[in-house]
Order: C-alpha cells, then structure tokens, then sequence
C-alpha cells in the first residue's frame, strides 16, 4: 500500500506538477485546492500533509492548528512563498514539522517527504509490526525473518537494512539515504561498496523473493508493493 498524501494547495499548474513528481515516486495523492476541500478529504489514512499558507478561504496555518488540536501528529510540510522568517517560526509553533520556500526544487521536496515520512514511521512504533511477502515474514521488533514459517539465516547488517527498505516500502531510497540510515543504527562508517555488498547478500538470502527489492538505476532502491 502506497503512503498517502494530501496535498493543499491552490496553485494549479503547481499542484499539477507536483503531483506528476509525487506519482512517480509511488505515491498515493489526494489534492485540495481550498480549505473547505481539505477537511472534507483529510483522514486517518493520510501519511502526510503539504500545506501551501496562503489559501482562498483562509491559511494553512489554521488548518495545521485543527489538525494537531484532534491530537493527530500526521507530518505537515508548509509550502510558502513566504519567506519571512516570523512566517516559517508560526507555522512550526503550530505543529509543523518542515516547510519549503516556493519555488522549491523536486528533489529537495521528494528528500524532505520521504525523511519525515520515515521519522513518524519510528515514532509510531511501525517497526512493532510484521511485515509479510511472498514466502517471508519479518519482525523487525524481533529482528526475525522467516520463510515459509522457518528461520532464514541472515546477518544484523542485512536485516537493518531490510527493515529500513520494508518501512519505507513503495519509496525509492537513494543510496546515500540507505548509507546515513545504516550509519545512524550502526555509528559504524559504511561505504558505497559495503552497501552493494549488504544488498547482494540480502537478494541472495531472500531467494526469488529477493525482486521485492527493485533497483531504481542511477538513484537507489525500491521494496515494491
């Protein structure tokens, strides 16, 4: 199942183009051009909230508000051609956790998406939860895999990075990402080479299952849905 995005924003060629980029990544989007539309297409199922500031029928700001008032902490990037600094400093007093100043580059908001995506997946425990596909089952609490109900002999390395693949899965993950996801577990320093290694190791381990984990050439790696 693909992270969900709702995405508020009331330029239309902006929305469009963004759209396009988030779609291409795998994501699921939902967009709203007002703040009427907003409430009405907000759940419990979205993953996360771009948030232009200005809207037609008021701000993001008092849509952030509302939002963490229910007690939801669904993560919420500010899109503002603001950039006063009082501006950015209200909307993260509000309940923010990122923002970008408009007109912003696709990777740079891609990169931002994804980080705090991944940090409200630790802060919800998701590593908590099994993950199952094809002959496998994971347990990332556990740190167990299993195939077919039995144990699969797998080193800690590359079971930290199949659980940062299966927590982000659907997301492409650029290698660079994976190398500062694995130094941050480990505080052990992890080269490109090491993480081919790591990669190769866990396919192989993985049997056929082991296309679950697609290579996005050029930029990193996929654990498809």
């Amino acid at each position: 199942m693909a992270y969900k995005i709702l995405m508020v924003e009331d330029d239309f060629a902006l929305a469009m183009g963004t759209e396009y980029a988030l779609l291409s990544e795998g994501y699921e989007v939902v967009k709203a051009a007002n703040l009427e539309a907003a409430r009405k297409l907000y759940d419990q199922s979205t993953d996360l909230i771009l948030l232009d500031v200005m809207l037609p029928d008021g701000t993001g700001f008092s849509f952030c508000e509302e939002i963490r008032k229910k007690g939801s902490r669904v993560p919420i990037i500010f899109l503002t051609a603001v950039s006063e600094e009082a501006n950015i400093v209200q909307g993260l007093e509000l309940g923010a956790d990122d923002y970008v100043t408009k007109p912003y580059r696709v990777k740079e908001l891609l990169s931002r998406i994804a980080a705090n995506i991944r940090r409200n997946a630790y802060n919800k425990g998701s590593y908590g939860n099994a993950y199952t596909f094809g002959h496998h089952c994971f347990y990332p609490e556990e740190f167990k895999l299993l195939k077919d109900e039995k144990p699969v002999d797998c080193t800690t390395s590359e079971l930290k990075l199949l659980r940062i693949l299966l927590v982000n899965k659907g997301m492409v993950l650029e290698r660079r990402i994976l190398l500062e996801r694995l130094y941050d577990i480990d505080g052990e320093f992890i080269d490109d080479n090491t993480l081919s290694v790591y990669m190769k190791r866990l396919r192989d381990r993985l049997g056929e299952d082991g296309s679950f984990i697609e290579t996005v050439r050029g930029v990193g790696y996929r654990f498809r849905i």
